[in-house]
């Protein structure tokens, strides 16, 4: 319970506290992360049928959704997102490149990044909902949080040794991800049922690009911060969203 109630205190602005957080329970927290990301989706998808029911635009509703989102998670994948986005920019070596991310100002590569997301986000959810696909707003918010597992993986160390990226960092098994990863890889099918193929190969092209972030940024960081963990939260879920636009309307 300690590990899921962190990841709640993490990746939600739910009022939970945890005391004497350490590796183990952190570990735990990127664990049970897709869970919270499911209830994320839940989130997501009610905000968009009460908008819509409201008489909503869909993509005034899919935007105003996308904002919420960014509020009840605190911005901090947006802004891990735009802080990595700057670091993978800059020239210099990997030292130069961390303190890109750490120095709090915005690049024109990091504004860039963030339009697109939140304009793919937007559009995305407007075309779940008019096309009554519920099911891939959830497996989008999901897939976003299950990110930190691919990223945490044994093999992965930190880029510092502070901050989240150094509390997290190899605490993820190949069996854990895995498991949950295929689990993510059922609910892409279901979640896109009469097309189920649309939904799969979502799940499974997502997983590849956040393999090549993860390499990407062990290569050029070496290793992940939190700021990384942000920008493939945000990554997953945007992808996960464009692709299951591309299928044959259901």
């Amino acid at each position: 319970m300690r590990g899921l109630r962190l990841a709640l205190a993490w990746l939600t602005v739910l009022p939970v506290r945890v005391d004497g957080v350490d590796e183990r329970t952190g570990g735990r927290a990127v664990s049970l992360a897709p869970l919270v990301g499911a209830a994320l989706g839940g989130f997501a998808a009610a905000s968009l049928w009460a908008l819509l029911a409201l008489g909503s635009p869909a993509l005034l509703a899919g935007l105003v959704t996308t904002a919420a989102l960014a509020l009840v998670t605190r911005g901090m994948h947006i802004d891990g997102l735009a802080d990595t986005v700057d670091g993978l920019g800059c020239y210099g070596s990997a030292e130069r490149a961390l303190s890109v991310m750490r120095d709090g100002s915005t690049g024109p590569f990091a504004v860039m990044a963030v339009v697109l997301v939140v304009g793919i986000q937007a559009t995305g959810l407007a075309h779940a909902a008019t096309s009554g696909q519920w099911g891939v707003v959830v497996l989008a918010c999901a897939v976003g949080r299950a990110a930190f597992q691919l990223c945490c993986g044994k093999n992965v160390p930190a880029a510092r040794p502070d901050g989240m990226g150094a509390l997290v960092a190899g605490s993820q098994s190949r069996g854990t991800t895995a498991v949950w990863w295929g689990v993510l890889l059922l609910a892409g099918g279901a979640a896109t049922w009469r097309t189920w193929w649309v939904g799969a190969a979502a799940v499974l092209l997502t997983g590849c690009a956040l393999w090549l972030l993860r390499e990407h940024a062990h290569r050029r960081f070496g290793g992940i911060t939190g700021d990384v963990l942000g920008a493939s939260s945000e990554l997953g879920t945007t992808l996960v969203l464009a692709l299951c636009t591309l299928g044959p309307s259901q």
